[in-house]
Formats: C-alpha cells, structure tokens, sequence
C-alpha cells in the first residue's frame, strides 16, 4: 500500500470518528441540559476513546507526509498535498479539519454550559451556608469568590 493509499484510509477514519465524535458530543449537551448527568461518564470514556484514536492517526499522517517529502517546518500540511496535486487527498484533509472545526464549536458550547452549571451549584452552595449576603470580588480567572468581613463590637 502506497503512502497515498495509506493518507486516504487514515483520512477516511478520521472523518468517520469525528462524524461519531460530534453526535457524541451532540449527546453529551442533552446529558448537561437534563437532571440525570449518570451518563456523562460513559460519554466522557467514549469521547476519550475517539479522540485517542485521532491523535494516534494524526501522528500517523505526519510521518507519511513526511515519508514522501513534506517539511513539517514548512506550514501547513494542506498546502503541501495541494501543491503535490493530490486533490483527492487534499478534498479529505479539508473535510476532516472542518469535521475536527465542527466538534471544537460544539466542545466549546458544551463548556460554557457546564460553565454555568458550575456557577449556579457555586451559588447554591453559598445559599446554603448562609453567604448569599457576602459581597463577591473576581479572581484572575473571572471566578468569583465570597469574602467575608467580620466586625468586633467589643472584646474582653
């Protein structure tokens, strides 16, 4: 099998798992918008699995580009199997990495939801221990935390 042979099974994987990684994650923000988070776990070892699986193969790919000439110094690799005029290769490398751009966008959404989940369990918590009153200062990292003063009326 021929290193072109061996990009494009790679590449087809590739789209394959990211196509299966974005209906996972597509899951894993109904899972976050419902009471019952039980199956989060399951999607978490299933999302890790896949994404394994594409690390393994990019590192695959990098070592057939550069097996046929590609400079990994040289920029992007799209440009190197464009310009070698392996347009059948280069349509599924641009497949993949808007695959890959459509799971980002939905990762991202799906933190920012557990973002506010986080934020609102953070509140709950203070409501509970009596520090909903407390003023609130921002950390470096845009969190915020409860701080409490206390006032000495008299001593003995």
């Amino acid at each position: 099998m021929t290193a072109h042979d061996q990009l494009k099974t790679l590449l087809e994987e590739d789209i394959r798992q990211l196509d299966e990684l974005a209906a996972l994650l597509l899951q894993e923000k109904d899972v976050l918008s419902s009471p019952d988070i039980q199956p989060l776990q399951d999607i978490t070892a299933l999302k890790n699995g896949l994404l394994e699986g594409v690390r393994e193969r990019a590192k695959k790919k990098i070592h057939l580009l550069v097996s046929i000439g590609y400079n990994p110094k040289a920029g992007e690799p799209s440009r190197f199997i464009r310009a070698g005029g392996m347009d059948s290769l280069h349509q599924l490398w641009k497949e993949a990495e808007t695959q890959l751009r459509n799971c980002q966008a939905i990762n991202q959404n799906n933190g920012r939801v557990l973002g506010h989940l986080q934020q609102r369990l953070i509140r709950l918590t203070d409501i509970f221990r009596g520090a909903s009153g407390q003023q609130k200062l921002y950390g470096a990292k845009g969190q915020q935390t409860s701080v409490s003063s206390t006032n000495i009326l008299a001593s003995a």
